[in-house]
């Protein structure tokens, strides 16, 4: 269980560069570690109907940008499905050298970047997809959320309103409540914005995720 002090630690790299090094088995021939694959909240196959009535097909060539990809297998998950154009970025160089080498069989992109600081040019995305990342920025009261939270929040909701394309999507997963994760969503100078519950459909006894939807405006300022 984590207190405020750790979670506060959950915005630093250097807390995931250490987990992931720890996370880390030596394969039978001892050359090179591996990283086993974990996934928050959900697995592909329970969140597939979110991605998709909400991706574009995959035939359309968008560029689907995963923020904080972390050891998830969502890049290669939506890779099977036909989307080559992806961008997974975390800000975690010792994740993003284990994902590459785990994947180098597939023709995406991968990159040590912070998503308060994204190193992409704007309206270059179609797609981005957070599953995770937003809430390990989060510690203390959502009811007043502390300074660092509003400030770490706010830098990584501009940095994708700046990057999404006109019509493009930010889709984030989390388990927390609509009511305390929209004023720090909102936008209505950039987006639309819409929240589907992600209920317990295979009857696991899990308590519901929720699906956030932010469409960017067709014809909007960047600013």
């Amino acid at each position: 269980m984590f207190n405020d002090e750790d979670l506060i630690e959950l915005s630093h790299p250097k807390y995931w560069d250490g987990r992931y090094r720890s996370e880390q088995r030596v394969t039978q021939n001892g050359i090179q570690p591996v990283l086993d694959s974990y996934e928050w909240f959900r697995s592909f196959e329970q969140l597939r109907p979110f991605f998709e009535n909400n991706l574009p097909p995959s035939s359309s060539g968008c560029h689907i940008l995963h923020l904080g990809c972390g050891n998830s297998n969502l890049t290669a998950d939506l890779y099977a499905l036909g989307y080559t154009n992806q961008t997974s970025i975390d800000f975690s160089q010792v994740v993003i050298d284990a994902m590459m080498t785990k994947y180098s069989d597939l023709e995406t992109r991968w990159g040590v970047m912070d998503v308060r600081e994204l190193q992409l040019p704007d309206g270059s995305v179609d797609v981005a997809i957070d599953k995770g990342t937003l809430d390990a920025m989060i510690h203390g009261s959502l009811w007043d959320p502390p300074a660092d939270v509003q400030s770490n929040v706010g830098k990584y909701v501009d940095e994708v309103a700046r990057v999404l394309k006109p019509g493009g999507q930010w889709l984030y997963i989390t388990y927390r409540q609509p009511h305390f994760m929209k004023p720090l969503l909102e936008r209505k100078d950039s987006w639309d914005f819409a929240v589907k519950t992600l209920g317990d459909s295979q009857g696991t006894g899990e308590f519901d995720y929720f699906g956030f939807i932010m469409k960017r405006h067709e014809a909007s300022n960047t600013s």
